[in-house]
C-alpha cells in the first residue's frame, strides 16, 4: 500500500468538510468525493471505490449507521469506515462497531490524529483504545441488538489461536499479547491475521465482538483472568 488513502468525507456540515478535506490534502491523503448524506455516501462508494470513508452519524435521509451497514453489506473488499461525531456516547461507538466500522472519531481530533486514523484503518488496523473497546463491548453485548454477520464457529481455532483471541478480547495489544504469551511480535501478528481469517471479520475490534457473543470471555471476566476456552 504505497500509495496514498483515498477517502470519502460523508458529513452534511459543508465547514467540517472543508477543514477535513484540507487536512487531509495537506498531508498527501486525496478526498476522491463527498456526501451530504447516507444515502449520497452509499451511492458515492459504490461509485468511487475509496479506500476509507469517513461518515458522520447524524445526516439527513439516511444516517450514517444505516449507510455503513450498506456499504459494508456483503462486499469483500469494501473500503473502511471511520465514524464521526461530535457526541462521545457508547450506544453510538457500539453501533457502529456492530455495523461494520474499522473506528470512530470525535469530530474535534487533531489533524494529526485525522490523518493518522485514516492510515492506521486502511492498512486493516482497528481505530480504538483496547480500554475503550473492551468497555464497550462488555457494556453492550448480547443486549440484543443487530450485530454484524460473522462467522460464529471458534472450532476453526487452534488453542493457540483461542488463547490469542481471549486476550484480544480483554483489550492486550499485539506487544501485551507478545510478553503474556513469551512469542515475538510478528508470530503474535500471524496468529491475529489467522483469526481474522478464520472466523471473518474485517478487523480486530470485529474479532472482541465476536469473542464475547459467543461466549468465549464473559462481560463479567477481569483483565488479568487467563482465558477459558472449552
Amino acid at each position: 500500500m504505497t500509495e496514498p488513502p483515498r477517502v470519502l468525507l460523508a458529513d452534511d456540515q459543508t465547514l467540517v468538510r472543508t477543514g477535513f478535506r484540507l487536512i487531509l490534502g495537506a498531508d498527501g491523503i486525496d478526498v476522491v468525493t463527498e456526501a451530504t448524506n447516507g444515502a449520497e455516501a452509499v451511492e458515492a462508494a459504490r461509485r468511487t471505490l475509496p479506500d476509507v470513508v469517513l461518515m458522520d452519524v447524524r445526516m439527513p435521509e439516511m444516517d450514517g449507521l444505516e449507510a455503513t451497514r450498506r456499504i459494508l453489506a456483503g462486499a469483500p473488499d469494501a473500503p473502511r469506515v471511520i465514524i464521526l461525531t461530535t457526541f462521545d456516547l457508547d450506544r453510538y461507538v457500539y453501533a457502529a462497531l456492530s455495523a461494520g466500522a474499522s473506528g470512530f472519531l470525535l469530530k474535534d481530533v487533531t489533524p494529526e490524529q485525522l490523518t493518522a486514523a485514516v492510515r492506521t484503518v486502511r492498512t486493516g488496523d482497528a481505530l480504538l483504545a483496547p480500554a475503550i473497546t473492551r468497555r464497550l463491548v462488555r457494556r453492550f453485548t448480547r443486549q440484543g441488538g443487530d450485530t454484524t454477520a460473522l462467522h460464529r464457529d471458534l472450532a476453526s481455532l487452534t488453542p493457540r489461536e483461542l488463547e490469542v483471541l481471549g486476550l484480544l478480547a480483554r483489550g492486550l495489544s499485539n506487544s501485551e499479547l507478545a510478553a503474556r504469551l513469551h512469542l515475538a511480535e510478528t508470530t503474535v501478528k500471524t496468529h491475529v491475521a489467522r483469526i481474522l481469517a478464520k472466523l471473518g471479520p474485517r478487523d480486530r475490534v470485529q474479532a472482541v465482538i465476536v469473542a464475547y457473543e459467543t461466549g468465549l470471555v464473559s462481560a463479567g471476566e477481569r483483565e488479568g483472568a487467563e482465558p477459558t476456552a472449552d
